[in-house]
C-alpha cells in the first residue's frame, strides 16, 4: 500500500500542474470506488480553479473553489492506486477511473486497480470523520518525543503498534516502522509505557531521518505503486533492516530476526535493539 511517502512524492509531482488552473471536465468512467464517487462530482468541479495541492496522513486534499463551491477533493490512493499527470493524447487503460482535464491541457488521471482508493468531496475537509481525528504529521514541529512520552504512559501497547496508531501520529506505516526502530535501536515489542524521554527523542528523530529520506528517493519500490510521472521509487535499495530477514545486521554483523506483528512482517536485530 502507498505510505506517506509515496503520497507525497504524487502531491509534490502533481501540484506544479495544477495549481492555479482550471478543471474544465471531469470524466468517471467507474464510480465503484471504496466509497462511491459523488454522482455530481462534474456538476461541482468543472469551471472550478485548483488552488491548492495538500496532504494529510495519506490522503491528498485538492482544494478547488469557484463562484458556486468551495471545499476540497479528499483522494486516497488505497492499496493499488496512482494519479499520474497525462502531458499526450493517450487512451485511457482499463484501470483508469477518474480523471481531471485542466485548461493546460494536462490530465490528472487516477488508476485503481483493486478499487480501495477513494475521491470523495467535502467543504470542510479538516472536519471530514477521516480526517477529524487523526494524530499530528511526523514531519511537523508539535510531533516530539515529548508527545510520544505523554501518550504512552501506562501503555503495555508494543512501541512498533503504538507508532503506527494514525491517533498517535500519522504516515509511520510498516516498513518505515521497522527502519526507524532500528535506527533508534528500540526493539519493536517493548512496551510503549516502558520507553524513557530520550529514547522517544531519539525515535522521533529516527522517523523524520526515514521519512524524509523516502520522499527524496520517490517512495519505496513496491509492487504496485509508481509516482505521478509512472515511475517507482528508489528507497528499498536503502532499507536496512525490512525485507532482509536472515542477512547480516549493518551494524553488527548479528542475522537479522523476523516476527510477526499484527500479521504484518517484523525485522530487527536482537543485539543492537532493546
Amino acid at each position: 500500500m502507498p505510505e506517506l511517502p509515496e503520497v507525497e512524492t504524487t502531491r509534490r509531482g502533481i501540484a506544479p500542474h495544477c495549481e492555479n488552473r482550471t478543471i474544465t471536465r471531469v470524466t468517471v468512467r467507474d464510480a465503484r470506488l471504496r466509497w462511491p464517487v459523488p454522482d455530481n462530482l462534474a456538476e461541482l468541479l468543472e469551471g472550478a480553479v485548483i488552488h491548492t495541492v495538500d496532504r494529510r496522513a495519506k490522503y491528498l486534499l485538492i482544494g478547488v473553489s469557484s463562484a458556486t463551491v468551495a471545499g476540497s477533493l479528499i483522494v486516497h490512493l488505497g492499496m493499488s492506486g496512482s494519479l499520474r499527470v497525462i502531458t499526450d493524447q493517450s487512451e485511457p487503460l482499463l484501470h483508469d477511473h477518474v480523471e481531471l482535464e485542466l485548461d493546460n491541457g494536462i490530465r490528472l488521471r487516477f488508476n485503481d486497480p483493486r478499487r480501495f482508493g477513494c475521491w470523495l468531496w467535502s467543504e470542510t475537509p479538516d472536519q471530514h470523520p477521516l480526517i477529524a481525528s487523526l494524530g499530528p504529521e511526523p514531519l511537523a514541529p508539535e510531533f516530539s518525543g515529548r508527545l510520544l512520552y505523554q501518550l504512552s504512559r501506562g501503555k503495555k501497547t508494543p512501541v512498533k503498534s503504538f507508532i503506527m496508531d494514525n491517533h498517535v501520529v500519522v504516515g509511520v506505516g510498516n516498513i518505515y516502522a521497522n527502519e526507524a526502530l532500528f535506527k533508534a535501536g528500540i526493539h519493536p515489542r517493548r512496551a510503549a509505557g516502558r520507553i524513557s524521554l530520550d529514547r522517544y527523542n531519539r525515535l522521533v528523530e529516527a522517523i523524520r531521518e526515514t521519512l524524509s529520506a523516502a520522499i527524496l528517493m520517490g517512495g519505496t519500490t513496491l509492487r504496485d505503486f509508481v509516482n505521478s510521472d509512472g515511475k517507482p521509487g528508489y528507497f528499498a535499495q536503502s532499507l536496512q533492516v525490512y525485507g532482509r530477514t536472515g542477512e547480516s545486521c549493518p551494524e553488527c554483523g548479528h542475522r537479522l530476526k523476523e516476527i510477526r506483528m499484527n500479521q504484518r512482517s517484523t525485522v530487527y536485530c536482537a543485539r543492537c535493539q532493546r
